[in-house]
């Protein structure tokens, strides 16, 4: 049951940045959640942060933002879970320029009253030490 629900979780956190609903991805984290994302800072901590960083990114699309995910791996336990997938982000930013790439992303969650709370969340692309510069090309 944990395994399905936690699914779900990520499934509507999917939709919700799809349409850019800042309101129902909000609902989905944790208000002590603790963010690591591909743009600096090192983290955002805490709801009011996090909303800031979405709403700046959800701004920055003319498009629905394309969310395919693949590879959800889920453990859960009690009141705590962890999970790691991939997802391909994908439209239209608002300069015209059509995107498109893969992330990495761990999630941490724990079940609270209203259900499972994404607490922490990592998102990163591989990165060429060589060329010091993020992959983005990479296809699972």
């Amino acid at each position: 049951m944990d395994e399905s629900e936690l699914r779900a979780l990520f499934d509507d956190r999917s939709e919700a940045m799809r349409q850019k609903d800042i309101e129902r991805v909000m609902a989905l984290y944790a208000p002590d959640v603790v963010y690591f994302d591909l743009v600096p800072p090192l983290r955002y901590t805490g709801a009011a942060a996090l909303r800031a960083r979405f709403l700046d990114w959800f701004g920055r699309w003319s498009s629905a933002i394309g969310q395919e995910v693949r590879d959800v791996n889920v453990s859960a336990s009690g009141h705590v879970a962890a999970a790691f997938m991939l997802i391909r982000t994908s439209g239209t930013l608002k300069t015209g320029e059509e995107i498109g790439y893969w992330v990495r992303v761990s999630n941490g969650c724990r079940r609270s009253d209203r259900g499972w709370l994404i607490t922490h969340e990592h998102v990163s692309l591989p990165v060429d030490i060589k060329s010091r510069s993020a992959v983005t090309d990479l296809v699972p």
